[in-house]
């Protein structure tokens, strides 16, 4: 009763923190525009209230972690940082992302101007994407499925993952530009991928490397064949149940 209790209210302090962080966030914005003030990428408060709204999983995941889970914030930093893994952890993530992502290979091209624009992406991209695997993945996640299934939790996430991301939309302006059907198919899909990952490699960076691949990727990557993009993604999906529920199996066979 008691691990149920400490769960609940790991899990509420980590939705309530986050989600009320970056609504709280998106009350600023909202009255600082209408006062006429402009809030985006081009302006020092709006990088601010970036920067505060999209810290906001990463914070009170690490919040969480060491309040519950008792794990210091020295090993949050260096878990985040454990890029020494097995070569089949790193397959595993190039396997998922070619399946992903082989649609642009039907009638696709990848825009890249200058061979370095990629890398300076990824590296932005690990700030403003990675991190958010401290919440998500890393402590959220983990803490439903002690309790609930796979896929139960990965819906579950997915559905607080997209609440604070239209959150972070609107904070960052992009909101208008979002295409919210493709949004949702992508996101889901990545919620199945990067739940994968995690339980059968047990890694934050291999969670935080990929969600930054994707993020380029996702930009990088133009047009494509939509019915194989979405036949891909339902593929990525089965695969990750598939090799998430072997995984947890023997997770709880070795404990």
């Amino acid at each position: 009763v008691r691990m149920n209790s400490l769960r609940s209210n790991a899990l509420k302090l980590y939705l309530l923190g986050t989600l009320g962080q970056i609504t709280l966030v998106c009350l600023v914005v909202f009255f600082l525009r209408q006062s006429g003030t402009t809030v985006d990428y081009t302006t020092t408060i709006g990088i601010v209230a970036i920067v505060i709204g999209g810290i906001s999983s990463a914070q009170w995941g690490t919040i969480v972690a060491i309040k519950y889970k008792k794990i210091d914030f020295k090993t949050v930093i260096s878990d985040f940082f454990r890029v020494k893994q097995s070569y089949k952890n790193y397959l595993l993530v190039i396997f998922f992302l070619s399946l992903d992502f082989l649609y642009i290979i039907f009638g696709g091209n990848v825009a890249i101007t200058l061979w370095y624009i990629p890398i300076i992406m990824f590296v932005k991209h690990i700030a403003f994407g990675g991190l958010e695997e401290i919440g998500w993945r890393y402590l959220f996640q983990p803490l439903l499925q002690e309790r609930l299934s796979y896929i139960t939790s990965t819906v579950l996430t997915f559905i607080a993952w997209g609440t604070w991301h239209f959150l972070f939309f609107y904070i960052d302006g992009s909101l208008a530009q979002v295409s919210v059907i493709s949004f949702l198919v992508g996101l889901l899909t990545n919620s199945f991928l990067l739940s994968a990952l995690y339980n059968i490699t047990n890694n934050l960076w291999i969670c935080a490397m990929t969600h930054s691949l994707i993020n380029v990727c996702s930009q990088l990557f133009e047009g494509g064949n939509t019915y194989v993009s979405y036949l891909c993604k339902v593929i990525v999906i089965v695969l990750a149940i598939i090799l998430s529920n072997k995984a947890i199996q023997r997770n709880n066979c070795i404990k």
